[in-house]
């Protein structure tokens, strides 16, 4: 036994040795300043501190911290301080080591970007609070420190990704959803193009294996047609770019399995429907750093001659990068075959920008010899701003803040000139009321409108690129409550919601200052109960309401009340009382009837396994809450989520509220799994769209009813200058029921979209 101990010991150490030799000789061969000693520091101690521990997975616990020292180090092009940083970043929450022991062997700045690590994943949380959108506020608030937190932290995500197979089901949902809800779109607006991609595809690898796997069969059995295909299409192109003298690499660009199938679900389309799979990037090295964007339009000059390119389509991010720091030429090409075709066209230094991001730009810095960059040399310092202040005045609910920071996460982005010529980038579907807040709170608070290149335009006016924006304001004006309708930005957003809750705060003191007087003057007790009762004698529920409405002069106090609480107070008026519990007049009847309805639903017991899957069946069905956000039927990828009376509510796992609730409730999802027979049927509804004719409706019910053998519900058909529009509602066993429907109805002649409709 000691001797097979030994062994694995042996084992382990080599398996050790060898990764973390394999991170020094990464970090050496980067341009990074080469501090070999207090890497090894880092790692000799963290080693010792995870000693003897192991992953689910069965390796040493410091293969993961190693893993994700050489993902910092070799994918984000990170230096030694945020090496050892990563080596170190779970010391302190798993040992009994402080920040001020790393403090003292390691220097305050290691310690520092540690102890916002500690801080995004520590912290106890009660059942109802969202743990990960309140550690998603810590992230934020850590990051605008040092944005290397941020960066370590995404990688950890990212190794805990590419191990995801050693958790169980339930815990691959809450993290899969997490990361897709969360830290996706971090790495895409931080630049990290390659690991948000990755990231996407092992998110939708674990949540919906089965289309994952069919869609990478798919690109695996059309991969011969694509490249040739692309040879054909590049050949003319390598020609041109040899004679013009110019060094470069042509790179064929697949689309994710990820991007096909969200691209599926958008457009209602099938894998082979969609042609744009294919992408072409031409990568060059200038012959002079300074002239690279003019090289950029030198070759699409060039390609523009050998194929028509696409005048709606020509994406300019070189003159104005996004603001994430992508730059790049993107233009669509017809090709022999008669498809388009995107051309991606950027230099190398554009390119490894798009691929590591921001941590890629001290690299071209010529003559620096900066280990790393700081956060004031980077173009991120706009979107930390925005979060700053929105973390001055936070939203009560952490999901609310979660979706203000999502709104600017997902953005795509518009450039607009101030009168001056400055450039503003903002994000797309931005208003001129946007811009006013984005410019100064001052300058929002007073906006009555703007002119948009000259033209007078009300405050809703959506902006586009290259719009000169000009704010007109008025001391008269102040914020409204409707304008929250009229933004999208989350700066915005934040702004308005803080100036009303600070309005809506003095009118609350004004009121109750009101009521106050109102009861001296009266001689009446000013007590909580008294309160209470006149905000239901005007039918107002709460009390700041109340408070608010009396400030606003929309509620007036009188002599009607002064009757209320003196027939309260005599005893003899039981009417306010009445008001005061209206929850009593429910009958006893009602009160049984609930609860046996909740009787019949399944409660989760306090020592419910929840790393096992649910099966849900025809005997057990009815023991389960089906919502209607999403409609789950037998096939859809599902899971369970226990609510907060212990009952199991079953999500489609693509559900926007269960991707809310993975992010927010990870610890209550579970695995949930179908058994069912094809015997009971269920709803599902199919949309129809395409050109009329006569007997379309008849061709499509007659398959419907009588070559598949399925009842119709309810039929809906619409139909306008020769195009149709309708819904069909019918009752389906499952997912395969609905699938086989849908194929038939493709065939009829004249049927140009059919999907289904959630």
């Amino acid at each position: 036994m000691d001797e097979d101990k030994m062994m694995r010991d042996d084992a382990d150490e080599k398996l050790v040795n060898d990764a973390f030799q394999r991170l020094l000789d990464s970090y050496l061969a980067s341009r990074h300043r080469k501090k070999v000693d207090i890497i090894t520091k880092a790692f000799n101690f963290a080693r010792q501190a995870h000693k003897g521990v192991r992953r689910l997975s069965g390796e040493p616990y410091i293969m993961h911290p190693i893993a994700v020292a050489l993902i910092a180090c070799e994918e984000v092009g990170l230096g030694s301080t945020s090496i050892c940083a990563a080596l170190l970043h779970d010391v302190v929450e798993d040992t009994d080591y402080t920040v001020e022991d790393l403090a003292n062997i390691f220097g305050p700045k290691i310690a520092q970007i540690v102890d916002g690590l500690t801080k995004i994943s520590g912290g106890i949380f009660g059942e109802q609070a969202s743990a990960q959108a309140e550690n998603f506020k810590k992230l934020l608030l850590t990051m605008s420190e040092d944005i290397r937190v941020i960066l370590i932290k995404i990688c950890d995500r990212l190794h805990n990704m590419r191990t995801l197979a050693s958790q169980p089901a339930n815990k691959q949902y809450k993290i899969a959803g997490e990361t897709l809800y969360i830290y996706a779109p971090l790495a895409n607006r931080l630049g990290l193009y390659k690991i948000k991609s990755e990231l996407e595809n092992l998110s939708f690898q674990y949540e919906h294996p089965e289309e994952y796997n069919s869609i990478k069969e798919k690109l695996k059995n059309t991969e011969a047609q694509r490249h040739e295909l692309f040879d054909s299409f590049t050949a003319p192109i390598e020609e041109s770019l040899r004679q013009m003298g110019i060094k470069y690499e042509i790179k064929e660009r697949v689309k994710t399995p990820y991007s096909i199938w969200t691209k599926m679900q958008n457009k209602h389309v099938t894998f082979e429907e969609i042609y744009d799979i294919l992408a072409v990037r031409i990568i060059f090295t200038p012959a002079r750093r300074e002239e690279e964007i003019n090289e950029c339009f030198n070759i699409y000059v060039a390609i523009s001659k050998i194929y028509k390119s696409h005048p709606d389509r020509l994406r300019d991010w070189l003159s104005h990068p996004k603001a994430n720091g992508y730059q790049a030429l993107h233009v669509t090409l017809m090709s022999k075959q008669g498809r388009w075709i995107e051309v991606q066209i950027r230099s190398d230094r554009m390119d490894e920008i798009a691929e590591q991001g921001f941590a890629a730009h001290w690299k071209y810095k010529e003559g620096e010899e900066n280990e790393e960059y700081t956060e004031d040399e980077n173009e991120l310092n706009d979107w930390l701003r925005t979060i700053k202040e929105i973390l001055d005045d936070p939203q009560p609910d952490a999901m609310d803040f979660l979706d203000a920071i999502k709104l600017n996460l997902f953005a795509s982005e518009i450039f607009v000139f101030t009168p001056k010529g400055e450039i503003r980038t903002l994000p797309a579907g931005c208003t001129a009321l946007d811009f006013a807040f984005s410019i100064h709170t001052f300058l929002g608070s007073h906006c009555i409108g703007a002119k948009v290149n000259h033209k007078l335009v009300p405050l809703s006016h959506k902006l586009e690129s290259g719009d000169q924006v000009e704010i007109l304001t008025s001391k008269s004006q102040h914020v409204q409550p409707a304008w929250i309708n009229v933004v999208s930005t989350a700066k915005a957003k934040a702004k308005i919601q803080a100036v009303l809750r600070r309005d809506n705060r003095e009118m609350q003191k004004k009121g109750e200052d009101l009521v106050s007087e109102f009861l001296k003057k009266n001689n009446i007790e000013n007590t909580p109960a008294v309160i209470d009762q006149l905000a239901m004698f005007h039918d107002v529920s709460r009390r700041e309401d109340f408070f608010l409405a009396l400030g606003e002069k929309t509620i007036l106090l009188g002599e009607k009340d002064i009757d209320e609480l003196s027939g309260r107070n005599s005893g003899g008026g039981k009417k306010g009382w009445r008001k005061l519990v209206p929850f009593l007049g429910r009958s006893k009847g009602q009160g049984a009837r609930d609860k046996d309805q909740e009787r019949e639903l399944f409660t989760v017991p306090e020592k419910f396994n929840r790393k096992k899957p649910i099966y849900i069946s025809e005997e057990n069905i009815g023991q389960y809450k089906f919502k209607h956000c999403c409609h789950p039927i037998p096939g859809d990828d599902i899971l369970g989520y226990i609510d907060n009376k212990h009952q199991i509510e079953i999500h489609k796992r693509a559900c926007p509220v269960a991707d809310k609730l993975k992010s927010g409730f990870g610890n209550r999802i579970l695995d949930a799994k179908w058994n069912m027979h094809k015997q009971m049927f269920f709803d599902a509804t199919i949309r129809l769209q395409g050109i009329d004719r006569v007997g379309i409706l008849m061709d499509v019910s007659r398959i419907i009813s009588s070559q598949m053998n399925v009842n119709i519900h309810k039929l809906t058909f619409n139909s306008e200058d020769g195009v149709f529009d309708g819904s069909i509602e019918l009752r389906v066993h499952d997912r395969e029921n609905v699938g086989e429907i849908m194929s038939a109805l493709k065939e009829v002649e004249g049927l140009q979209e059919v999907m289904q409709i959630m």
